[in-house]
């Protein structure tokens, strides 16, 4: 178990980015969250599963259709910090 910090930059707010990033965390059973930034990116947490965050890693650099990734920044992160279950906030 680990966590990780994403940071995304690019066309990802205004297209349903969290809440598909919500869903596809939810799907692969991580916890933690994703949210608007006021710089007009988007903060994802994740804490699980080595293999599923790298997992997720991969799906954020694509995000959902309507969205355009420009960055995706990983960063450390503690796994207290995500909380039960994965929201987006």
């Amino acid at each position: 178990m680990s966590a990780a910090r994403f940071v995304v930059s690019g066309k990802v707010q205004g297209v349903f980015f969290r809440a598909s990033t919500r869903d596809r965390a939810q799907a692969l059973g991580l916890r933690g969250f994703a949210k608007n930034l006021a710089d007009g990116r988007v903060e994802v947490l994740a804490a699980g599963d080595d293999a599923a965050i790298d997992e997720l890693a991969a799906w954020l650099r694509e995000g959902p259709p309507m969205a355009r990734v420009d960055d995706l920044e990983r960063l450390p992160a503690r796994e207290d910090e995500a909380g039960q279950g994965f929201s987006a906030v």
